[in-house]
């Protein structure tokens, strides 16, 4: 079996385990095959710090380096000190990924990793997998927001979403409000709650004071009531107005929401817009069949010719589609075929 558990080794142990969780929540000093630690104590006091290095041929357990740190936490090391065979490999570090074991698990050279992203998220570029060679990884694995996620809820004045943080939230995600004391939904049809469907988030609830229900709390006023003009990020205001503020978003970005903000009379702005990300980038250093010439952005939409390399050909190009976020990619043809759809 290639993948050794730290389970294992601590039940062989365990008799040292029980001797190390003293009533003073000192530790003993740890065994350690295969290497050596400073200092060298019988007992060592809850949050001192031991640094251990392994011998020749073997590598601590953990990451980054030929030394590591312990330290002594109630009774037990955190983490445990071990030495493992320098052609191993230790659990990869994959920011937004779903482990199913600890990160103390190590893998035996030639080990196949298979990563499993968060929901939200996707193997970048399709690539799901790395293999163990000689105490390195063979490729580095990455998950990325996919296409369909949505980023933060929109804010609603006066009102709490009942849902932990998260920056990225997976399609069909509902999401609850709640309206602090003393408001309500502002009509009785209106839901608590929003969806995530294909990227953007359904209408938001509006919560209005319960004490004015017989008031229209959002009539209009002069923008100056409301103070600063809300920030949309990869957006700008092409247009200000006594009455709104009209923005639009930068290339490469798409407009949600409405293209004009306004002022309430309570000195809360009306719903703001949001710029999406609608474009695609193509690294063509990484494209074997394409000319390197860096990253080459495509708008949500768009189709472009990029210069292949292959020196058989002259006029040689591969047509290239931004759709839904994706990038597609013809085989190398030239213009003629290009031009005809007949590449």
């Amino acid at each position: 079996m290639c993948v050794r558990y730290l389970g294992f080794v601590l039940l062989v142990w365990f008799p040292g385990v029980l001797h190390a969780q003293r009533a003073d929540n000192s530790c003993s000093a740890p065994r350690l095959n295969d290497g050596y630690f400073v200092p060298n104590n019988e007992t060592y006091a809850h949050g001192v710090k031991l640094t251990y290095a392994c011998e020749k041929g073997n590598k601590p357990v953990v990451a980054g380096r030929w030394w590591a740190t312990s330290t002594c936490q109630n009774g037990t090391w955190f983490h445990e000190p071990k030495c493992i065979d320098e052609e191993d490999c230790i659990t990869p570090e994959i920011p937004n990924a779903n482990y199913t074991t600890s990160p103390e698990v190590w893998y035996q050279d030639g080990h196949v990793f298979r990563v499993t992203c968060n929901e939200g998220y996707e193997p970048k570029n399709r690539a799901a997998t790395t293999r163990c060679n000689k105490g390195r990884w063979t490729s580095v694995l990455v998950c990325e927001k996919r296409y369909d996620s949505c980023g933060e809820p929109p804010r609603i004045p006066h009102a709490v979403i009942k849902h932990e943080y998260k920056e990225v939230f997976a399609a069909d995600t509902q999401v609850y409000y709640e309206c602090e004391d003393g408001y309500t939904v502002e009509r009785a049809e209106d839901t608590k709650s929003i969806f995530c469907v294909h990227g953007n988030w359904t209408d938001s609830p509006t919560c209005r004071s319960s004490t004015n229900c017989g008031l229209n709390e959002h009539e209009l006023t002069t923008i100056n009531r409301c103070g600063s003009l809300p920030v949309v990020r990869d957006g700008v205001v092409v247009e200000t107005d006594r009455m709104f503020v009209k923005y639009k978003c930068s290339r490469y970005y798409a407009l949600v929401g409405p293209q004009t903000v306004s002022c309430y009379s309570d000195g809360t702005w009306s719903e703001v817009p949001t710029c999406k990300a609608a474009f695609c980038s193509v690294d063509t250093d990484k494209v074997s069949r394409l000319k390197p010439v860096g990253v080459k952005f495509i708008e949500e939409g768009e189709t472009v010719r990029l210069e292949c390399k292959d020196e058989h050909w002259f006029d040689n190009f591969s047509k290239v589609q931004c759709t839904n976020g994706k990038i597609q990619l013809s085989r190398c043809c030239n213009r003629a075929q290009l031009s005809t759809n007949t590449c």
